[in-house]
This record gives C-alpha cells, sequence and structure tokens, in this order.
C-alpha cells in the first residue's frame, strides 16, 4: 500500500507512551512515516488516557480537534486507542462517527493492518481483545530525548483499589520476564540512553504474579550492571511493599538514584481502608522513616486524594497534620474523581464537588510552603545533574538533579551564556531557589562521576 503520513498523539502516563512507541516502531516498520504536525498527516493516531475525569476530557478535546482536520482534508483518517478507546469503545463509537476506527488496548499490533483497511476504503473499524493480549515488550521507538528512556516492567494491576479504574482497563498485573527487560535496556543504553526510568502501575509488587514477590530486587541488580547507564529511577512504590530487602537492593545498586514516588493516597486508617488499600499509617510512616534512614538524602515525592466518599472534617485535618509531619520534597494532591464501575463510585458519602477541590487546594497550600523550604536548603549545595537541553523562553539550560524526574518534577537552570551539551552530566553550584525550581551555575570540566 501507499505509505502513510501518521501523526501520533500520545496522552497521559509513561506506560501510555511506552505502548506508543511500540506501534510507532510497527507502523515504521509497515512503511509509513511519522510527522509531527497533525495537520500535515494522511492519518492521526490519538493514544488516550482514562484514568480520571480531567484525563478523559483531555482525551476527547484532542479526538475532537484531530478530527477538525477532515474540514480541510476529507480522506484523513483518525484512529483513537489507548485507555479511552479500551474503557468506552461503544461510546467512542456512537458519540463520535467521525473517528474512523476505536482499538482497544490488546489490538496495538494490528495497528498497520487498521490502517491498511482504512486507506482501503473501510470504516468504522472496531479492534479488541482480552486485555492480557497487549505485549509486555516489543521492539520500540525512543520518543523522549535520546539521554532518558522509560522502560515498562510490568502490565495492569491487581491491587483492587476502591477507587481506581486501572485493573477494569488493563487487567491484572503481569510482570514482564526479567531477561526481556535486561535486553531492551541494554539496547536503550546502546542507542544513548544514560537515564533509565522504570515504570508500572506497582513496580514492588513486579514478580507477584510469577510467584516471585521482590523480584524488584534481582531486576534492579541486573539493570545496574549494564554500561552505559548511569541514572534508573523507579517510579511508584507501594509503601506496603518497601521491605528491607528492597531498600538494601536501593542502596547497593549505585546507580539507582535515591528518589521513590509513594502514592499513599492519604493518612487515615479509615479512610486508607475504605479505599481498599492493604496497608496503614504505621506502614507508610515505617516506609518512610526505613527509607530516610537508609538511604540518605533520598527525594519522596507522593499523590494524595482529598475527599473521597465519607471523608470528615476530622480525618483531612488528620491528612494535613501528616503532610506536615512528613515533609515531603514533592506533593500532588487530587481532588477525588467517581470512576464509572469502580466501588468507590457507588459508596455513600459522596462530597460536592467544591468541599472536595477546597480540601485539595488546602493540601497543595500547604505542601508550598514545605516544598519552599525544602528547595531553599538545597542553596549552597553542588548537586549531579543532567542537561535536558536550552530553553528559548527563558534563555537558560535546564537540567535536572537525580531528585528531579522528567515530566513530572521541577528543574536546575543555569545561565545560558555558558554552553551545556544536552544529555551530559555537571556538577552545579546552587544559589538560588524557589517552590519547584533550583538555579545554579554549572562547575565546567568538572563533570560528575558516577
Amino acid at each position: 500500500m501507499t505509505p502513510m503520513d501518521i501523526a501520533i498523539v500520545s496522552l497521559g502516563c509513561p506506560k501510555n507512551q511506552v505502548d506508543a512507541d511500540v506501534f510507532c516502531h510497527a507502523l515504521l516498520k509497515a512503511g509509513h512515516r511519522t510527522v509531527a504536525d497533525p495537520a500535515a498527516a494522511d492519518v492521526i493516531i490519538v493514544n488516550t488516557c482514562g484514568f480520571i475525569e480531567s484525563a478523559k476530557a483531555e482525551a476527547i478535546e484532542n479526538i475532537l480537534l484531530a478530527c477538525s482536520y477532515k474540514a480541510q482534508n476529507p480522506a484523513l483518517k483518525v484512529i483513537v486507542t489507548g485507555c479511552l478507546a479500551e474503557r468506552y469503545k461503544a461510546e467512542i463509537a456512537r458519540e463520535m462517527p467521525e473517528v474512523d476506527a476505536v482499538v482497544g488496548l490488546a489490538s496495538n499490533p494490528a495497528l498497520p493492518a487498521i490502517v491498511a483497511r482504512l486507506c482501503g476504503g473501510e470504516n468504522g473499524i472496531e479492534s479488541y481483545g482480552p486485555k492480557t493480549a497487549l505485549p509486555l515488550g516489543g521492539a520500540r521507538v525512543i520518543s523522549t530525548p535520546r539521554h532518558y528512556a522509560y522502560l515498562k516492567i510490568a502490565e495492569g494491576c491487581s491491587n483492587r483499589c476502591r477507587y481506581c479504574a486501572i485493573p477494569l482497563i488493563r487487567g491484572p498485573l503481569r510482570s514482564r520476564p526479567l531477561e526481556d527487560c535486561v535486553a531492551e535496556a541494554k539496547w536503550l543504553a546502546g542507542e544513548g540512553v544514560k537515564e533509565l526510568i522504570l515504570v508500572a502501575q506497582d513496580p514492588t509488587a513486579y514478580g507477584e504474579d510469577l510467584g516471585e514477590p521482590g523480584k524488584i530486587c534481582a531486576l534492579l541488580d541486573a539493570l545496574n550492571a549494564i554500561d552505559g547507564l548511569r541514572w534508573i529511577r523507579i517510579l511508584y512504590a507501594y509503601p506496603e511493599r518497601i521491605t528491607d530487602g528492597f531498600i538494601a537492593a536501593m542502596a547497593r545498586n549505585k546507580k539507582v538514584v535515591p528518589y521513590l514516588d509513594l502514592p499513599i493516597q492519604h493518612c487515615s486508617d479509615a479512610v486508607l481502608k475504605a479505599m481498599g488499600r492493604r496497608g496503614t499509617r504505621a506502614d507508610i510512616e515505617g516506609a518512610i522513616a526505613r527509607l530516610r534512614a537508609a538511604i540518605p538524602g533520598i527525594t519522596l515525592r507522593t499523590t494524595l486524594i482529598a475527599g473521597f466518599p465519607g471523608e470528615t472534617e476530622q480525618q483531612y485535618a488528620e491528612l494535613c497534620d501528616f503532610v506536615k509531619a512528613a515533609r515531603f520534597d514533592r506533593l500532588g494532591c487530587f481532588a477525588y474523581s467517581p470512576e464509572e464501575n469502580t466501588p468507590a463510585a457507588a459508596m455513600s458519602g459522596q462530597l460536592d464537588e467544591e468541599t472536595k477541590q477546597r480540601r485539595a487546594d488546602g493540601i497543595m497550600e500547604l505542601q508550598a510552603r514545605i516544598s519552599a523550604e525544602v528547595q531553599a536548603a538545597r542553596v549552597g549545595q553542588t548537586l549531579e545533574c543532567i542537561c535536558d537541553g536550552f530553553d528559548e523562553e527563558s534563555r537558560m539550560y535546564l537540567l535536572r538533579s537525580k531528585g528531579d524526574c522528567p515530566e513530572i518534577d521541577g528543574s536546575v537552570l543555569t545561565p545560558g551564556d555558558t554552553p551545556l551539551e544536552t544529555g551530559a552530566f555537571y556538577r552545579v553550584r546552587i544559589t538560588d531557589a524557589d517552590t519547584y525550581d533550583l538555579y545554579g551555575y554549572a562547575l565546567l570540566n568538572k563533570e560528575a562521576k558516577p
């Protein structure tokens, strides 16, 4: 068939981006080309997120935008895939007839064939399969800047938190074979990747479905031995699975940066139980204390949910006091969003939107003060940083320390009059700070060593 110019719009989390990297490779292998501008495309693929209400709204906005290009190009084909397509397949097909194909996650490998069918004259294609048919890996492109990349080590989740739709969308936990993870990591290192970011819904559960709980430790040992990698970052570690063995694996593998995202969601035992979380406040506080004791200077971030059904003002006050005491380096708080077909959506005690948002805003105001204090304490320090490139608007270089995850955390900014190399490591002397970013100057010819 005639090669098509294909624009891929990928939304949501890094795991979704890895999925897009895999089907992008398959499309390129089939002879198609990718273009950055959707207006110049023959086919637009919108890889959607459908996790919470704001993500669904963003996905719908992007689908409608993609379809709007048909006014200038009536031959344009629009394909919707990803979590929204998996979760709301019937609704998209019914309410958005301008969409040419709705593709469930399991059918991502069939996208080259679906493009061929569309270009051959078919319309209204729907393609799905069992959630477990989504490949855990596969040949892929690297859509991030070449110096860092995401490695998806597992798919789905079996935690069954009562507010979460991920098991409904992506199915139960499926751990990727360790050898497969290591092989891809070696390939990424050979392509110039210096920072490897491990992603899954719950990386600390890696191996549990295989009868090997704690296998994340063996994976870290294997990844640490790969030449070329300099930093290994773990996203999302559930407190109840932060064992002494896991902490020891982080500490002994020197490429593993001292950084963890602990998605605790709340601190009240009653709210945690209502959420279906496995741990307690004592588990959370114990994990934080053990991490900080074993890995001095570790950066900890978390996410919280305010306004869960039944949350009282007293339980919210408890959460505020916990935030003040825990002093996370980074924290995001979201107003509870009831998701269809989750147990929490049917619970009694649903709070009004104003109350939920007020509580979330209150937490964020508390954290802003804490973050500013944490950042100010870094003034005068010299940090090992990686350069992400030059920002034309600020005329400054954007770097990140070990405590900064790309696209999530802040930056370390240095003056643009001293040229730095993207993807290179520098020691940066911190001279100033604000709530989320640090400022300093790079010590040239003194590149940080592993």
